[in-house]
């Protein structure tokens, strides 16, 4: 595989550029925001380092599995798509997945030993979902239970994540439910925002949520989404003591949501379908940014 067609690869179906920002903010804010959530002094800078070189490879196992997964309803419906047209290989692909374990691994060790328990549990949890849970057919006819089913390793990754903070201290907060609760849901915004699609961009053969339950519909549940995070946003955040941040620039961002939704519920357009995926990521980037680094700001103003 050349380096060139890695590239490609990365462009298309985990694009670095998008991922490591997010992931980092990510990462960084679950240590964060469980040090802040017991009130305990941040950990050292080895841990934030370990957190984010973990969430890097661990979401890009995620994509080697789905990779592995969808490799037949790729190469029917979507052959446009790196693997079915030829740039690379599943085979290759694998491999750079199971690389990425053993990095997984270490840098975990590195910092906390005990903490590999959590890793396990996650990789677990994602071997049980390539594997469609043993009823593939089954789960499929169910798309809410599928869709809640593979969600539920976002919290998973962020017990990770956070207990590189509390698992050394001893302890987790009493809080942390909270925010996990808000990765779960930030997950589903992810999800059904990025298959909120145009009727003229419907591919046969592949699932969305705008086919399944209609544009309104789908709409409609993707805003529920959004305020039940923003709700959780505020929880957190009130939990901190950075309420009124939560309040103005978690509230700014919900609006901006809720526009795009009503607007492609009005006209559901290309463009406003690619409105709503952008704005999917930039939601929950901006949740993580404010749980996680509004407490600090206010400290230092």
């Amino acid at each position: 595989m050349s380096f060139s067609a890695l590239w490609t690869y990365q462009k298309e179906r985990f694009p670095l550029a998008q991922t490591m920002p997010l992931l980092a903010v990510f990462s960084a804010a679950s240590l964060t925001v469980s040090a802040e959530l017991s009130g305990r002094d941040l950990p050292s800078y080895g841990a934030y380092i370990a957190g984010f070189i973990v969430a890097l490879m661990l979401f890009f196992q995620m994509r080697v599995c789905d990779e592995y997964k969808d490799l037949e309803d790729d190469t029917r419906y979507r052959p446009e798509r790196p693997i079915p047209r030829g740039l690379v290989s599943l085979r290759q692909i694998i491999t750079l997945g199971l690389a990425s374990l053993p990095i997984a691994a270490f840098a975990t060790w590195t910092w906390h030993p005990p903490a590999l328990w959590l890793l396990a549990l996650v990789w677990a949890w994602l071997a049980a979902m390539t594997a469609e849970f043993g009823a593939p057919e089954w789960l499929k006819a169910r798309p809410v239970l599928y869709l809640l089913s593979h969600m539920l390793i976002m919290p998973l990754i962020d017990l990770l994540l956070t207990g590189f903070e509390w698992l050394p201290a001893g302890s987790a907060a009493n809080g942390l439910w909270l925010f996990l609760a808000l990765s779960f849901v930030n997950g589903c915004v992810l999800e059904i925002g990025r298959k909120l699609w145009a009727p003229e961009a419907e591919i046969t053969g592949v699932d969305t949520y705008s086919r399944l339950w209609g544009p309104r519909k789908a709409a409609l549940v993707w805003s529920a989404c959004v305020l039940l995070s923003f709700a959780l946003l505020l929880a957190v955040c009130q939990a901190t003591g950075a309420l009124w941040v939560g309040l103005m620039f978690g509230g700014f961002g919900a609006a901006l949501c809720l526009s795009a939704a009503a607007k492609y519920v009005k006209n559901p357009t290309p463009e406003a379908q690619k409105q709503l995926d952008t704005l999917a990521g930039l939601w929950v980037f901006d949740c993580y940014a404010i749980a996680g680094f509004a407490p600090l700001v206010l400290r230092m103003l």
